[in-house]
């Protein structure tokens, strides 16, 4: 089990900034940083309160509860299906080569 982070998705729809954030809740970039980065262990209720106020959003679109199985295949398979979504977008290099992780992502399905 694990709580997601969704700070980056709520900000780039709303078009701000980490520093534009941080100033509008009075919070530090490094503490916003660690926040965003999914690597918080804890968040206080009036700082989520007060990113929700700058981002005008509930606290359900920062955070989410993703259930993963025990199963260490299905852990693999929610790894392999988040690097999919991830580069979804994204699976040609400047080049115009197929990206090397979406081949490795591909030649494991």
């Amino acid at each position: 089990m694990a709580i997601v982070v969704n700070l980056d998705v709520m900000m780039a729809r709303r078009k701000m900034s980490l520093n534009e954030l941080s100033n509008k809740v009075d919070i530090t970039l490094a503490n916003l940083s660690i926040l965003k980065t999914g690597k918080a262990k804890a968040v206080r209720f009036s700082t989520l309160e007060a990113i929700c106020k700058a981002l005008d959003c509930q606290p359900g679109d920062i955070l989410e509860f993703k259930k993963f199985e025990e199963n260490p295949e299905d852990i693999d398979e929610n790894i392999i299906a988040r690097l999919e979504e991830m580069v979804e977008d994204n699976i040609y290099d400047d080049n115009n080569q197929i990206d090397p992780i979406v081949h490795f992502i591909s030649q494991m399905t």
